[in-house]
């Protein structure tokens, strides 16, 4: 309590609530671009990976900044361990949903399936959870009990993302494709999938941070 009374008293680097909610914009507009690409006939999909690899490169700068802010940061409005783990598992978020479109191109995947846009739906909807949530870091008191209800939604479209997951993988299997075929498309849904999990884990750290406040 001491600790906690004694972070209160002293002035803080309050920008990092910024960088966050800067980071969770790209995310959404990662997620937007994911799934302009998907819906993209094969000869604009080019164009799209280059607009997704863009705002990546957009988020990898906020990270950094938001890094160098830490290390110079005297006091901070969070413990700096949770502003790590934050940051770092946005920047993840945004570089996994590259990785997706890397992975297609790799395989030659252009032919995206009903599945495979319905996790990105999924990938947009918790972007834009977690995009509402984390401006009200800067009053968590007053916040919290939404904050939380937000963060369960974004938990539960994770559940989704796993049984379809599941569904989408027995589907492939049954139409029993080529090897190179199989591999590809496999890769590029558990890559989705891996998408959701890092926006939960932003979920988690944000429930710590409220949890550790309140």
């Amino acid at each position: 309590m001491p600790l906690r009374l004694f972070r209160r008293i002293l002035p803080k680097e309050e920008r990092f609530v910024e960088f966050f909610t800067d980071h969770a914009g790209r995310m959404v507009a990662a997620s937007d671009a994911l799934a302009a690409l998907m819906e993209a006939p094969p000869a604009e999909q080019p164009a799209r990976f280059t607009d997704l690899s863009t705002i990546e490169s957009e988020a990898d700068a906020i990270t950094r900044e938001t890094i160098v802010a830490l290390h110079r940061a005297f006091i901070t409005p969070f413990d700096r361990t949770d502003i790590h783990a934050l940051i770092n598992s946005l920047d993840d978020a945004v570089d996994l949903m590259e990785e997706v479109a890397q992975h297609a191109s790799l395989y030659q995947v252009t032919d995206y399936s009903q599945r495979m846009r319905e996790f990105a739906a999924i990938i947009q909807k918790a972007a834009r959870l977690l995009a509402e949530t984390i401006p009200m870091l800067t009053r968590i008191g007053p916040n919290a009990a939404h904050i939380n209800a937000l963060c369960d939604q974004v938990g539960r479209l994770e559940g989704e993302a796993d049984r379809l997951l599941r569904v989408a993988l027995s589907e492939l299997i049954a139409s029993r494709p080529d090897t190179i075929t199989f591999l590809g498309r496999k890769e590029v849904y558990e890559r989705l999938e891996e998408v959701t999990d890092r926006c939960a884990d932003v979920a988690d750290i944000i429930e710590g941070i409220v949890l550790d406040q309140v």
